[in-house]
């Protein structure tokens, strides 16, 4: 489980496993966890995150954009 970036009490990462899927980062913090799709940004599932939080998730992902698909794209060789 690489982690891409720590933002907060957010850990944003991706599984090895999981590069034959479009690209999406994951994030948790507590026993909360959330993953979204990179292009366009958009959630794909949330366990436990409220309505204001997955808002905040999303924010951080597009201030970070960049940095999540050049991570993805080096783990996963594209």
């Amino acid at each position: 489980m690489p982690t891409a970036m720590r933002l907060g009490k957010y850990r944003f990462f991706f599984f090895s496993n999981e590069g034959t899927e479009r690209r999406h980062i994951h994030v948790e913090s507590d026993d909360y966890h959330a993953k979204f799709w990179l292009d366009p940004i958009d959630l794909a599932k949330s366990v436990g995150y409220k309505e204001r939080e997955l808002r905040e998730i999303q924010e951080l992902i597009q201030e970070n954009i960049q940095i999540f698909k050049a991570k993805w794209d080096a783990h996963f060789n594209f």
